[in-house]
């Protein structure tokens, strides 16, 4: 069965409407929680894909979110092994950091909605042509810089870049497919997470464009499966239980 590993950076945000798209191609995922404290895995050996989720913090904030060196080992880890990894939100960021831009903790929020522009780069772009002028919900803290030689697949009415493709197996996306009005309504409830001003208004138009939201959700996911060929299930090493064989006294 395919197995995708996805790292969740807070409580309120997990793959949302995409577990569904997922599901139904009879895709299995795990989670792993570094900011429970719990060790992020060295390996990628048993694992189809890496999805790297969004977070409440900037990725320089190493504070808030120790585990980040480990994430870019695992992020290399996949990509040695040649496994298809899609980073969203702060996922988006700590790929772009991994590629060579540089990372800043301003501005410290980002948070809006925008119409999605494919750019010349992304002309035939699965994923770009999937959101190329459909609204979508942008969010994230902090920012960073796009390396020499990455061109933005996706930018947004003011033309900051939305997403990214630096190689065939790998995408980065700083607007939000798996976003719910739900999800942000969690966020609203999580101590002490720092959040916009303007989260009371964002809730009511993300529910407002819900309907909508959830078909192009649906377009993402098709065009992410079709663009990585997250159908095919990667070769995984072999895992081994040692069994111990009581003996006697003797050695019997």
């Amino acid at each position: 069965m395919k197995k995708f590993m996805v790292v969740q950076h807070t409580y309120a945000e997990f793959l949302g409407p995409i577990e569904k798209q997922l599901e139904s191609r009879d895709i299995g995922f795990l989670y792993q929680r570094p900011f429970l404290g719990v060790d992020l895995p060295g390996t990628a050996s048993q694992h189809d894909a890496l999805w790297l989720l969004g977070g409440a913090y900037p990725i320089t904030d190493t504070d808030a979110c120790p585990w980040v060196d480990d994430e870019m080992r695992l992020i290399s880890n996949f990509k040695r092994m040649k496994r298809p990894i899609v980073g969203i939100g702060f996922g988006a960021l700590m790929i772009a950091q991994f590629e060579g831009g540089i990372a800043s903790d301003e501005p410290y929020f980002n948070a809006y909605f925008t119409t999605c522009h494919k750019t010349e780069a992304g002309r035939d772009d699965p994923l770009a042509m999937a959101v190329d002028g459909k609204k979508m919900f942008v969010m994230y803290n902090g920012s960073a810089t796009l390396p020499a030689g990455i061109e933005p697949i996706v930018v947004d009415d003011d033309g900051n870049w939305l997403a990214i493709r630096p190689d065939d197996l790998t995408y980065a996306m700083l607007f939000r497919p798996e976003m719910k009005p739900g999800m942000i309504e969690d966020m609203m409830m999580e101590d002490n997470r720092p959040l916009p001003d303007n989260i009371g208004e964002l809730l009511g138009e993300a529910r407002m464009v819900w309907q909508e939201t959830q078909k192009t959700t649906a377009q993402v996911s098709l065009a992410l499966v079709s663009a990585l060929d997250l159908m095919t299930e990667r070769r995984k090493m072999p895992v081994f239980n040692l069994n111990v064989v009581k003996t006697d006294d003797d050695g019997h």
